[in-house]
């Protein structure tokens, strides 16, 4: 299990939030998804923690595992 909370990049109106897992507020607000997918990066990597990153539609687009993946990759 992970140790830090899940980091999610959703759609905020025209801009990118970044917001932990089970959090109502943002942790930070960018223009850009690439801008907000760095920053979540960034946490998630210090946290140990899962990347989600989800599309316009909230669909997911991505998951990256910073900490215990699941299902770490074979060979």
């Amino acid at each position: 299990m992970s140790n830090g909370k899940n980091q999610w990049v959703v759609p905020h109106g025209k801009e990118w939030a970044v917001r932990g897992e089970g959090n109502s507020r943002a942790t930070a607000i960018k223009s850009t998804q690439g801008e907000a997918a760095q920053v979540a990066r960034d946490i998630a990597r210090n946290q140990q923690s899962e990347l989600i990153i989800q599309n316009r539609h909230g669909q997911i687009r991505q998951k990256d595992s910073f900490g215990n993946d699941p299902c770490p990759p074979k060979g």
